[in-house]
């Protein structure tokens, strides 16, 4: 699968192409795309838009299965026609994706008070540092702000203390620099200090899969080797 377009990311390309991107969600068990900008509105940047089918629900909920109010972080779900019946073959899998006619999709995010989605990242991705949960996306989105980066990746590492420390694999623009030290001052300034990158690793390029997501497995590897 993919992952949430970086804002930055949109605004460059907004200012290099002068042509909005409209970022939209879905996955193969929902039917493909579930969810898209309006055409017919300007784009909420970091938005993955409005449900597209009045057949389909899309909520988000807790861990233990209620509703959210908008702006709280959970799991997105979506019931509906467009569902998968389930995994071929695998019962016990169907049963963890779909509970009660709801699929849960793993991702997690929040809706604004309009009806706009947002994906913060995976729930397989969230580090726990200290018994805080944090999203590598966010921390990712604060780092592409700096000017001189160009790409950027954050996993969890082990550590004695607060169980996971936070680690970004950083690849900077050609001809731009910047220490460790700077990075993490930067950071500080705009995230809480739990949320903030303990190590900085500085690459020439980030591992992704063909449809360019970040490949997290291969970054933590890359910290134990």
């Amino acid at each position: 699968g993919a992952a949430p377009l970086p804002v930055e990311v949109a605004l460059r390309w907004k200012e290099k192409v002068g042509v909005d991107i409209r970022e939209g969600w879905g996955m193969t068990e929902s039917g493909a795309t579930t969810t898209g900008q309006p055409g017919d509105l300007p784009p909420r940047y970091g938005s993955v838009g409005k449900c597209l089918l009045k057949c389909n629900t899309i909520k988000v909920f807790d861990e233990k299965g209620q509703e959210l109010p908008p702006g709280q972080q959970g799991e997105i779900v979506v019931k509906g026609p467009t569902l998968m019946k389930g995994y071929w073959n695998l019962p016990e899998e169907t049963a963890k994706a779909i509970k009660d006619g709801w699929l849960y999709t793993g991702d997690l995010g929040y809706v604004d008070e309009d009806g706009y989605f947002y994906i913060t990242g995976r729930k397989k991705d969230i580090i726990i540092r200290g018994g805080e949960n944090v999203s590598p996306v966010e921390v990712e989105d604060v780092l592409l702000q700096h000017p001189a980066v160009a790409e950027a990746g954050v996993v969890g590492i082990p550590d004695p203390v607060y169980g996971e420390e936070i680690k970004a694999f950083v690849v900077t623009k050609a001809g731009k620099h910047v220490s460790e030290e700077e990075l993490s001052a930067f950071c500080k300034e705009r995230l809480p200090t739990f949320k903030s990158p303990k190590k900085v690793q500085f690459m020439k390029s980030l591992p992704r899969n063909i449809l360019g997501k970040i490949l997290r497995a291969e970054l933590r590897k890359l910290d134990q080797s």
